[in-house]
């Protein structure tokens, strides 16, 4: 990583007439698959169920469903009531723009992968050719040596929390209209700061995210969703087993059919009187409108990702090491407060400090 760093730009392999057909072809199935949130995170689970050591596959299918919840509560229940058209369109590109780029960079990454074990040679002096940085092109080297999953996991968590820093959250526009705003700063009332991993039948577990904007804490976040989901193979299998039973739609519905719907349940322009009582809907209660990602939000074509290379300083590596602490996950009892307080605030049309 020290010899990269001193020559970013060395490069000493000539394309053949194979390696372009190639790279053109990892192109345009990326852009295939990167048309919505929806499609996205299909993408990644179906790579993880072909190749399960690819375990970012499935930590980032997870994530990227989460994602998709926090698009369609922007056309939802409760913040329909509290945000301005305007406001919930900044952050539906925020979120959007993020998702798309994730997968830009990192699906190639793993069609390349696929095609080094068709071939039996590594293929990654291609991933300058895509844009992935050089940090992990040497990753990618080491996993095909050593197969060890976990460093190549955090490494992507790593790669990708890096290269949104410049590209979506450090830009100007997202910065005024998104990151600055005060509502962002309670991150609880959009629930951004809950990531959630369904298991068995309405279970849950996750983790809480604080100071969203600190790279080094979207870091560590990761390494610890990373720990609950790849810790316990007996919880991994139940939480994969509810993801091919549950196809992702961006509702919520998808987890919690028993107080979400994808439908408007009701007349419109009713109220109702407080329906959630310790996640349980009161009797006679309606469910609460989650919509569909197809149902909330119209595709959007993106700009071309940004060129640069995010890699500067070797001791970045240093986030690889091993953690020995074990997350339990729990998660439950703090997203059911979240939605509890939601719902007053909803119905009260004001945001509540959820700070003091």
């Amino acid at each position: 990583m020290k010899k990269k760093i001193k020559n970013p730009f060395q490069t000493s392999h000539h394309l053949t007439l194979q390696d372009r057909r190639l790279l053109e072809k990892i192109r345009a199935e990326t852009e295939e698959h990167n048309i919505n949130n929806v499609m996205r995170t299909k993408a990644y689970l179906d790579f993880y169920l072909r190749y399960p050591e690819l375990e970012w596959a499935f930590l980032g299918h997870m994530v990227s469903r989460n994602g998709g919840w926090n698009m369609t509560d922007l056309k939802g229940e409760f913040l329909t009531k509290l945000l301005s058209k305007k406001e919930r369109n900044s952050f539906f590109q925020f979120l959007e723009r993020g998702n798309w780029l994730i997968f830009q960079d990192i699906y190639p990454q793993f069609l390349l992968y696929e095609e080094s074990l068709k071939r039996n040679q590594p293929l990654f002096y291609l991933l300058t050719y895509l844009n992935v940085s050089t940090f992990m092109e040497t990753i990618w080297n080491y996993f095909w040596k050593y197969r060890d999953t976990y460093i190549l996991c955090i490494a992507l968590v790593i790669n990708e929390q890096s290269y949104l820093e410049k590209r979506v959250i450090q830009h100007p526009f997202y910065q005024k209209e998104v990151l600055n705003k005060l509502e962002f700063l309670l991150q609880d009332l959009f629930s951004f700061n809950n990531i959630l991993f369904p298991y068995d039948e309405g279970k849950l577990a996750g983790q809480t995210m604080h100071h969203f904007e600190s790279l080094h804490e979207r870091i560590l976040l990761g390494k610890r969703l990373y720990s609950i989901l790849f810790h316990n193979k007996d919880f991994l299998r139940q939480v994969v087993d509810w993801a091919k039973k549950h196809p992702h739609t961006g509702s919520r519905k998808d987890f919690w059919p028993q107080i979400f719907n994808d439908v408007k349940e009701g007349f419109p322009g009713s109220i109702y009187p407080i329906r959630l009582k310790s996640c349980r809907l009161r009797k006679g209660a309606k469910r609460f409108y989650s919509p569909s990602l197809k149902n909330a939000w119209k595709n959007v074509i993106q700009p071309d990702a940004e060129k640069g290379d995010w890699f500067e300083n070797h001791r970045v590596a240093d986030y690889l090491a091993a953690d020995t602490i074990v997350m339990d996950g729990e998660i439950k009892n703090e997203y059911c407060k979240t939605l509890e307080r939601l719902e007053i605030a909803a119905l009260a049309k004001k945001p509540v400090n959820f700070l003091e």
